[in-house]
């Protein structure tokens, strides 16, 4: 088998860990999805509900054919519409949240890093400033000689 062939590139993408990072959480999005479409069917919907007067959006529909025998109702069920666009506020009001808070944590350990890092400058600036001047060679070599003349 040829090891620059489609299978061998393929199998070094699956291999690698932003490949399990996605799978791992495409499931825990799959998970999350779930809940979130049970806290919209049986918490958010029943309180609607109440208020509206026992109306479920899951049966909203506009009839555009009546049922006729064994032939089913042709309807626009813009109730589950209604539940989608819930779903997906809600989803994106918990994305939202983690996100900005995950950004929060990460800001503060760059604020942190960045201060420990202009405190390490500091400290070597210091210890470079206390450090006495070397003088040149040439210079050195000019003030022996100087020394040697003056005797």
């Amino acid at each position: 088998m040829k090891e620059n062939g489609f299978f061998a590139e393929f199998k070094k993408f699956i291999t690698r860990g932003n490949v399990l990072d996605m799978a791992v959480g495409v499931v825990i999005g799959g998970a999350f999805t779930a809940v979130i479409n049970s806290l919209v069917k049986d918490i958010i919907n029943p309180i609607i509900g109440l208020v509206t007067g026992g109306t479920d959006f899951a049966e909203l529909k506009i009839v555009l054919k009546p049922a006729v025998g064994e032939v089913p109702e042709l309807a626009i069920r813009y109730g589950m519409l209604f539940n989608a666009i819930i779903n997906f506020i809600l989803v994106a009001l918990v994305l939202f949240i983690i996100i900005r808070n995950f950004n929060k944590f990460r800001d503060a350990a760059e604020a942190k890093k960045k201060a420990a890092e202009a405190e390490a400058a500091a400290a070597a600036a210091a210890a470079e400033a206390a450090k006495p001047v070397e003088k040149p060679a040439d210079i050195l070599l000019l003030e022996e000689i100087r020394d040697l003349l003056k005797k």
